[in-house]
């Protein structure tokens, strides 16, 4: 095994992701790993590592399997050619667009849950009727 391959516990640690989450996207073809040891066991190179981090990060701002996937093939074909077609720049540009859209809408959510913090704070200092 190369130095640059990670087995799947090391690749859990360093992205916060679970064994099983990291398994079920190797089954669906969403990140699988570069390399598997003769015993059979998952490794992971740096490239792949990258992948799997990029996919964490749209996770939390709600991206389904199919436009994390599909992001891949963008970011894939972007790097394949010198000069890659509009339509890909297209797409990357609509991901852009959605991640800042859904960052807005997590920082809203954010702003509520902090109001509603401040209110069962207040309701703290209030000294109760008996």
């Amino acid at each position: 095994m190369s130095q640059s391959h990670l087995h799947i516990g090391a690749v859990a640690e360093a992205t916060g992701l679970s064994l099983r989450t990291l398994r079920h996207y190797d089954e669906i073809g969403l990140v699988s790993p570069s390399m598997r040891s003769e015993g059979g066991f998952r490794l992971y190179s740096e490239a792949d590592l990258s992948r799997l981090l990029l996919v964490r990060r749209m996770k939390p701002l709600g991206f389904a399997l199919e436009e994390m996937d599909d992001l891949l093939a963008v970011i894939d074909g972007l790097a394949a050619t010198a000069s890659p077609s509009p339509e890909l720049h297209a797409r990357l540009d609509a991901y852009v667009t959605s991640a800042h859209e859904r960052r807005a809408g997590l920082a809203r959510t954010l702003e509520m849950a902090d109001e509603f913090i401040t209110q069962l704070h207040a309701r703290q200092q209030v000294p109760s009727v008996s």
